[in-house]
């Protein structure tokens, strides 16, 4: 129990991360745009495919717009990329629309896809627990195994370090 007299925050003990060479998990998934993202459609093509706590917020809108930024080298790179979140589509697609998103953003309400990618569990946020969103990024290659994984990122910077992980030159 919290000081509050609530249930203290547990993750749940089957919770993995995705490793280098995993079968990414597949999923389909309902999009800001009114259509739905599916990993099996997206296969033959590598794929970014990042979690985010929540749409409109300053570190997620930081990040997505980083990806929106970087959109066309990483396309010319070979890569697609996929925002995902548990926030419901309507709010996706208010949030696609302020911030001039082009990328499939998808709602993931029951967090089964955030669970099978090992992105949703316990975390701390200024040092006080809970469970929810870990930001987190996975790569899935051409084949659906994963080639990079990194979990607990900060939004500032991380769309250049990936870039810089993935070998691609970022945008203007």
């Amino acid at each position: 129990m919290t000081d509050a007299g609530t249930p203290a925050p547990t993750a749940s003990s089957t919770t993995r991360r995705l490793e280098v060479g995993d079968e990414a998990p597949l999923f389909t998934l309902p999009t800001a745009d009114g259509g739905e993202v599916s990993l099996e459609a997206l296969r033959g093509r590598s794929v970014v495919v990042y979690f985010y706590p929540a749409a409109m917020t300053p570190g997620c809108t930081t990040q997505a717009t980083d990806f929106r930024d970087n959109l066309t080298p990483l396309r010319e790179a070979g890569f697609e990329v996929v925002g995902v979140s548990p926030d419901p589509v309507t709010k996706l697609d208010g949030f696609a629309e302020q911030e001039g998103l082009t990328f499939p953003l998808a709602s993931d309400t029951d967090h089964a896809v955030l669970e099978a990618y090992g992105a949703w569990g316990e975390k701390s946020t200024y040092g006080r627990l809970s469970v929810g969103v870990i930001r987190s990024t996975v790569v899935v290659g051409p084949d659906g195994k994963v080639v990079h994984a990194a979990y607990g990122v900060k939004a500032k910077d991380h769309v250049a370090r990936l870039l810089r992980t993935l070998g691609v030159t970022a945008g203007a």
